[in-house]
């Protein structure tokens, strides 16, 4: 089969209500991709993304890096990892290369599935039609563990049409019954709430424990004062070698129908999540100007704090996020992504003021004044609190039921980064 690359797309939008409007068009040729927005767009809304577009009738292209030819606006309704293997595998069963699909062919083919308020039509014919049969949660979890792990190259067609989110690891957007663990679908129904469920595998680096261990930091953090997504523990099947899978609620949804929209600091800023090209002085800086609360630079201090302390060190800027309402107010979305995720070389992947790692004090004071604290003691104080929701680690996991080698393991690496940290404690 031959694959005609998309030409042209329509960018629609959908509000908080269910609405939906046309933001503009987005076209190709061989120089590149182009944005438009619409007039009417244009006389009522706000900018989708006020660092990378300008809100006018002009035409914008996108740069070349590090979105693939894509602004990163529309990059961020892509998948990655995961959602792009499934992508991969329906394009190669209608035997087109990857290296012929184009990115409007990606976007054609997430259509309206994408994280956020943003949709793209005309949607691609290789699309699986979508359907609001019951979906069996446990036999969807197995197939994706299988796939993940490489003992079969088999894509359902429901795996497909959930898997579009972001991440590298095995996971779905399903619309979960706020009643019975069991009863999910892909679409929105009475009593079911929008959960992205993500599944284990033993390969992954704590193995089925992953979920938990995630849920034990999400219960930290939100003890140290951080907005964090609603979640819940799903019970798994035996075969599956975990014990329950964790569903986070989705935070760009509203309602059955309705959406916010979603920006991540990589698409907005053009930092490449691939590599360590954020610092937390930028993302705080950026957060501030976008937000426009002095509050805001202060909680991404905080959100800096945690993960300095609890060694979530995949802190990348696809792992930062913000929301705009229908009238073109940003904030924060809740803290994601955090779990134990130390690297080789103790490095995050966003920098300190300019340390990977064991920021000297006059460098995180220096990032307490871009949040917009008077005074280091008020950082200080912010500091001690993280650290004492984070010293509940083991009680929180034991809990959980995590296996006490794995909390023995994590425990002994957090109390190592609060002695190589301790300095930030004094005046």
């Amino acid at each position: 089969m031959s694959l005609e690359p998309v030409k042209r797309l329509d960018v629609w939008r959908t509000f908080s209500d269910g609405g939906r409007h046309r933001v503009g068009v987005l076209a190709q040729n061989r120089q590149g991709v182009y944005f438009q927005y619409a007039g009417d767009y244009l006389a009522r809304f706000a900018n989708l993304s006020p660092f990378g577009l300008t809100l006018d009738a002009s035409l914008q292209a996108a740069p070349r890096d590090p979105h693939a030819g894509l602004h990163g606006v529309f990059a961020d309704s892509l998948p990655d990892g995961w959602g792009l293997l499934l992508m991969d595998r329906i394009f190669r069963q209608a035997g087109i290369l990857p290296s012929q699909v184009t990115a409007l062919d990606r976007l054609a083919f997430v259509a309206n599935r994408a994280l956020g308020a943003l949709s793209y039509e005309p949607p691609s014919s290789l699309q699986p039609a979508a359907t609001d049969a019951r979906i069996d949660l446990w036999e969807l979890g197995l197939q994706a563990q299988a796939l993940y792990e490489g003992q079969t190259t088999e894509v359902l067609a429901e795996l497909v049409r959930v898997g579009s989110s972001g991440g590298a690891r095995p996971k779905a957007l399903l619309y979960l019954s706020d009643t019975d663990n069991e009863s999910c679908g892909m679409t929105p129904g009475p009593d079911r709430t929008a959960y992205l469920v993500k599944f284990t595998s033993a390969s992954l680096p704590l193995g089925h424990e992953e979920g938990l261990c995630e849920a034990a930091y999400l219960t930290m953090a939100r003890q140290a004062g951080i907005e964090v997504a609603n979640w819940r523990l799903l019970e798994a099947p035996a075969a599956s070698g975990a014990r329950q899978w964790l569903a986070m609620e989705r935070f760009d949804t509203q309602g059955p129908d309705g959406r916010w929209h979603l920006h991540s600091a990589c698409g907005l800023l053009d930092a490449d999540f691939r590599l360590p090209s954020l610092d937390y002085a930028d993302l705080i800086k950026a957060s501030s100007l976008l937000c426009q609360s002095p509050a805001v630079g202060q909680a991404q201090f905080r959100r800096a704090v945690f993960n300095l302390f609890a060694l979530n060190q995949d802190d990348h800027s696809k792992n930062w996020a913000f929301l705009q309402d229908d009238q073109g107010h940003w904030r924060p979305s809740p803290f994601y992504d955090v779990t134990f995720s130390p690297t080789p070389y103790g490095e995050h992947a966003t920098a300190f003021a300019g340390f990977g790692k064991a920021p000297p004090r006059k460098a995180m004071q220096r990032l307490a004044a871009q949040a917009n604290f008077a005074h280091w003691r008020q950082a200080r104080a912010v500091i001690a609190e993280v650290l004492d929701s984070i010293s509940g680690f083991s009680e929180i996991a034991k809990a959980l039921g995590i296996r006490n080698d794995s909390i023995r393991l994590i425990q002994r690496q957090l109390e190592d980064v609060r002695l190589a940290n301790q300095g930030l404690l004094v005046d």
